[in-house]
């Protein structure tokens, strides 16, 4: 077996004489990745979807746009200073951040476009009244002041900019005002600028009192609330203006893994700065005099082309504080029941009889939960071995794993530290553990661990028997409630070897291993799935049937692309279903006129990652935690793994290929310009919602 990949994809591109090298083949990854947010956006600019989930796709898209300038924009502009060269389409980062830009800037305007004109109306008339300033009345007025005088006021600690108070450090996406003064202080010191930074505290969506505001669902921004009364906190000066200010910084953490010693210690280090790295972004009110705004720039070192001018609150995503306070069940998405597969109280027993397939969110998470803590309490059970990236808060299997140590099982974790935004959890997380006699284990230096794999050890009569559950989706309860992803619980005895050697990899510096199933990055993933793209180019060389279709959440890896180019030119029909970004440029003539690319946007997060190759009539299907990008096969730990029962394969063939291929409800197509176009309905064609098909079929 090969030892993992080394060089980068991009260091090959050097090639020229290869035409499916050419940049033109290639769109930006970053620039594909911000524009899902258009597609995002339009769910919230859909009357057919109900009006509070629309407040709620808006809130995704602009949150989305914050994770993107803190890690995509961020990593950029860390390239660009290291003057690192240009990926397979060709553009330097310098060009990449000009582009971001003018898309980023574009997709501002219509966020608040959507906000100001459509959402915010729609929801006053239907009694769901967001104020501005303006539209307050007198009793609103009032109460709102005692509110600042009670609740804010004395968490407030203004500062006045001058020689002994420099410009305050401002904590990532913080919500700050700016406030312009004319006077005199008690001091004698002339007033210029203060800044009003609001502590996390305090609540960024304040609700107005029923009684107040005459039975009705009245809310107020926290930023015009401050700006209201800041007057209030600099008596006997003069307010001329207050300006809302949020300011956005890198917050890709770098570690230098080779170097330390204990990476739980050093990244323990590096969150306690997170929040104050170097800035991407400023939004600004966009009333803000143009001199303010320069002050800004040069206190944040940015340049004009990261300025955005607001108009509204910068912190836009806030509001969706507002769906959860409205308890208005008619302005939301049909309450639906998960199916509860049936014998789930003898997991062990319902296993063996068969393997177990679950659909999430229309399966319920139940069963892998029950498994586990059926697990912890068993006698038989002599040991657990779980992969951990992403649990949330207060989580089940967390406390049946340390029920399961204290029963004398013996227990061993693979916590992530690196999952980005979830480090501190994560360390938490792994005190706790550990705390209760479980081995935890940090993963491999320089590759995260991203594979979702359980094991159980099982004594039955004389033998061992193994139990491995294995997903597309993290082990976290909230999110299989939310995202589409697969779960295959098995006793297949080749697989529970595969998931076994792994672990003892990931744990015991073990060499090289050879697995009979399963796909690992960085080891067998990236060459498999290219043998079995090229397995269908040479069956369509030879004239027999070819066809290949994947659902993932991005694709960006070169090696992958040129291979899927080469299979479209043999005549191979592929047909790829990209969530978000997708660098493949379909629809170029003599290249990729053969591939297709479609997007789905629905009420669920498209999640899981499903590969199947036609194979001349014996297909081949793989489930897996990875998506088709450079750093899932090559600088990874993930797992795909093969649905072996037959009627299991054609339902995840059914479910999450067939049936989202035929979607014209949620669709995008791709074309060869890198515009998504929704994908009409034929004339006389019922509307087909894949997911919506899904919640009729598993949920009744």
């Amino acid at each position: 077996m090969n030892a993992p990949a080394k060089n980068h994809p991009a260091d090959m591109l050097a090639d020229s004489t290869d035409p499916l090298r050419d940049n033109s083949l290639y769109f930006n990854r970053e620039i594909g990745q911000l524009d899902f947010n258009f597609r995002v956006l339009a769910q919230a600019q859909d009357p057919q979807v109900p009006l509070l989930e629309r407040l709620r796709y808006l809130c995704i898209s602009c949150t989305n746009l914050d994770e993107f300038f803190e890690i995509r924009a961020g990593t950029l502009r860390h390239a660009q200073d290291l003057g690192l060269a240009a990926g397979a389409d060709g553009l330097s980062p310098a060009t990449v951040l000009a582009r971001i830009h003018d898309r980023a800037a574009e997709l501002v305007q219509a966020q608040y476009e959507c906000w100001n004109n459509v959402l915010r109306p729609a929801l006053g008339e239907a009694g769901v009244r967001v104020l501005h300033r303006d539209a307050w009345s007198e009793a609103q007025t009032a109460w709102l002041r005692g509110y600042f005088q009670d609740e804010i006021m004395p968490v407030l600690s203004p500062l006045g900019l001058d020689p002994a108070h420099p410009f305050p450090k401002i904590l990532n996406k913080s919500l700050n005002i700016v406030v312009v003064l004319k006077g005199k202080d008690a001091f004698g010191r002339e007033g210029h600028l203060a800044i009003v930074r609001a502590p996390r505290s305090l609540p960024r969506i304040i609700q107005i009192p029923e009684e107040v505001s005459g039975g009705k669902s009245d809310f107020v921004f926290l930023s015009a609330v401050l700006s209201a009364f800041v007057d209030e906190l600099f008596p006997g000066m003069k307010v001329k203006g207050a300006y809302q200010f949020r300011v956005t910084r890198n917050s890709e953490l770098l570690v230098d893994e080779e170097e330390v010693d204990n990476i739980a210690l050093a990244l323990r280090d590096e969150l306690v700065g997170r929040g104050y790295l170097r800035a991407v972004r400023l939004e600004i009110a966009e009333q803000c005099p143009d001199d303010i705004v320069r002050t800004l720039l040069e206190n944040f070192d940015l340049t004009e082309n990261a300025v955005y001018r607001i108009n509204g609150p910068v912190n836009l995503n806030r509001v969706i504080q507002v769906y959860d306070l409205v308890q208005r069940q008619d302005l939301k998405f049909p309450l639906f029941q998960q199916r509860v597969l049936p014998g789930i109280e003898a997991m062990f027993d319902k296993v063996a009889e068969g393997d177990v397939l679950l659909h999430h969110p229309f399966d319920a998470f139940t069963p892998v939960l029950e498994l586990i803590r059926q697990a912890a309490e068993d006698p038989n059970v002599l040991a657990i071995k779980q992969t951990l990236y992403r649990t949330g808060k207060d989580s089940p299997i967390v406390e049946h794993l340390v029920q399961a140590a204290r029963n004398g099982k013996d227990v061993t974790v693979v916590v992530e530290l690196r999952a980005r935004f979830d480090e501190e959890a994560n360390l938490g997380l792994a005190d706790r553990l550990q705390e209760a006699g479980v081995q935890v284990v940090y993963g491999v230096v320089g590759y995260k661990t991203h594979a979702k794999m359980l094991l159980i050890v099982r004594r039955e009569g004389r033998k061992l028997r193994r139990y491995v559950h294995l997903g597309t989706g993290n082990y976290h309860s909230g999110t299989t409630r939310v995202y589409t992803d697969f779960g295959l619980i098995t006793a297949d005895p080749d697989i529970g070897a595969d998931v076994h050697l792994i672990f003892q990899q990931l744990s015991g510096l073990a060499p090289l291993i050879k697995l009979k199933r399963l796909l690992q990055s960085p080891f067998t993933l990236h060459a498999g799935v290219l043998k079995r793209i090229d397995r269908e180019t040479k069956h369509a060389r030879a004239g027999k049937p070819a066809r290949i279709i994947a659902k993932m959440n991005a694709l960006n890896e070169p090696q992958v692309i040129r291979a899927l180019y080469q299979a479209s030119q043999a005549g191979v029909q592929i047909d790829l279903i990209v969530r978000g970004a997708c660098t493949l440029r379909p629809g170029v003539p003599g290249v990729s006129d053969n591939i297709r690319v479609r997007s789905i946007v629905g009420r669920f997060l498209e999640h899981h990652r499903v590969y199947w190759f036609a194979n001349d009539g014996a297909p081949d299907l793989f489930c897996s935690s990875a998506d088709w990008l450079e750093r899932n096969l090559l600088r990874r730990v993930e797992a795909a793994f093969p649905v072996v029962d037959t009627d299991l394969a054609s339902r995840v063939c059914d479910e999450a290929l067939t049936n989202y291929l035929a979607d014209n409800v949620n669709a995008w197509q791709l074309a060869a310009d890198g515009s998504y176009r929704r994908v009409v309905r034929e004339e006389n064609t019922a509307p087909h919602s894949a997911q919506a098909m899904l919640l009729a079929k598993i949920c009744g």
